[in-house]
């Protein structure tokens, strides 16, 4: 396969002009814009409803928008079928056909393009071998693991050698180990393919967190926010992308008279407030991993009611004022090292690692 340019003349990228998409009456996708640059991985991450499949399969040419455009490169493709639009797609269960060979699964789109009859046994080997399952050609579906199954579905799309590739939740079916492994795949294959571009559609943070140069973040059809994976980690813009992205403390706070302070359960909390107005209601986030057990600055005492062990780390449940605050502490050499349930503890954070969300932004 062609490294460093695009394959079969398609150009690459994706361009959502304001589109929109109804059942009905009822609007599934809001005016959606979003770009993804040619050779991005852009993850579309949200809850069941968002409106994140309907978006890829937008693209996809299954669905037809009743506003806005699709582009791919620089080709409206709003009105074009499918099979027009030089993408490649992977979805949920594979799809892979239980009759045919693996070779001939991978064979399948590009005889459906026509590709001369001679060329196409050497673009099924060069995909197979890109993915892994080049030993594999010869058998069955029902032959094969859940992951290999996947691997061949991959194959399948990139031996058409689209400048698009769109994956809608293709690690769902997949155990824990499997899909940390498939991950790793994704991500090499991504390096070895730089000018695909790939739209990949899951509710799975650690996926998007993982694979994505930039996620964009979709609730109720709308698209909610949208950064790279450390922006909006580290320094969320919404509750919902906080909540969403990671496990976060969100705690009700009322912006202090002197800059840098905000109050929290008639407590003074020491934290940037920017261009916040005093006395305003905001949103204090801190993400669990940045609260440290016992006395410090900015410490929040209260009454520690669950504990999880989770290997590396323990998990604390400590109600705070009527909150209920998440602490994540590397494990303890020696168990005893814990305050007993019921116990008065208290957590503590440095004021940067803190983001402050004005209500305004965060109540969405």
């Amino acid at each position: 396969m062609t490294r460093g340019g695009t394959r079969g003349g398609t150009r690459s990228g994706i361009r959502f002009d304001r589109v929109s998409v109804a059942y009905g009456g009822n609007v599934v996708l809001d005016s959606l814009d979003l770009t993804v640059e040619p050779g991005e991985v852009m993850a579309l991450l949200g809850p069941s409803g968002s409106g994140k499949t309907t978006a890829l399969r937008a693209v996809a040419g299954f669905v037809r928008p009743v506003a806005g455009r699709v582009f791919i490169g620089d080709r409206d493709v709003t009105a074009l079928p499918p099979y027009r639009r030089g993408i490649g797609m992977v979805v949920q269960q594979y799809a892979l056909f239980p009759h045919l060979k693996v070779a001939d699964n991978v064979a399948f789109g590009l005889r459906a393009q026509k590709v001369e009859k001679g060329r196409i046994p050497g673009r099924v080997a060069e995909a197979l071998e890109m993915t892994g399952m080049g030993a594999y050609a010869g058998r069955y579906p029902r032959e094969l693991s859940g992951g290999q199954q996947q691997r061949v579905a991959i194959a399948r799309a990139l031996a058409i050698r689209p400048g698009v590739l769109l994956l809608d939740e293709p690690l769902s079916a997949l155990d824990a180990q499997l899909r940390s492994g498939m991950l790793a795949e994704l991500a090499r294959l991504h390096r070895e393919l730089p000018d695909v571009s790939i739209l990949y559609v899951t509710h799975d943070q650690v996926e998007a967190l993982t694979l994505a140069d930039r996620i964009a973040v979709m609730d109720r059809a709308r698209l909610r926010d949208c950064g790279t994976p450390q922006e909006l980690y580290r320094r969320p813009r919404t509750e919902f992308t906080a909540s969403f992205v990671g496990n976060a403390n969100l705690l009700p706070v009322t912006v202090g008279p002197s800059a840098g302070t905000v109050a929290f359960a008639g407590r003074a909390l020491a934290v940037p407030t920017g261009g916040a107005r005093p006395g305003a209601g905001a949103t204090l986030c801190v993400r669990p991993h940045l609260l440290g057990l016992g006395e410090g600055p900015n410490a929040l005492r209260g009454t520690l009611e669950e504990v999880q062990w989770r290997g590396s780390t323990h998990r604390l449940y400590v109600d705070v004022a009527g909150h209920r605050v998440l602490a994540d502490v590397r494990e303890l050499r020696e168990p005893r090292d814990l305050p007993p349930l019921g116990a008065e503890v208290a957590l503590h954070f440095a004021p940067e690692d803190a983001v402050l969300l004005p209500s305004e932004v965060a109540g969405g």
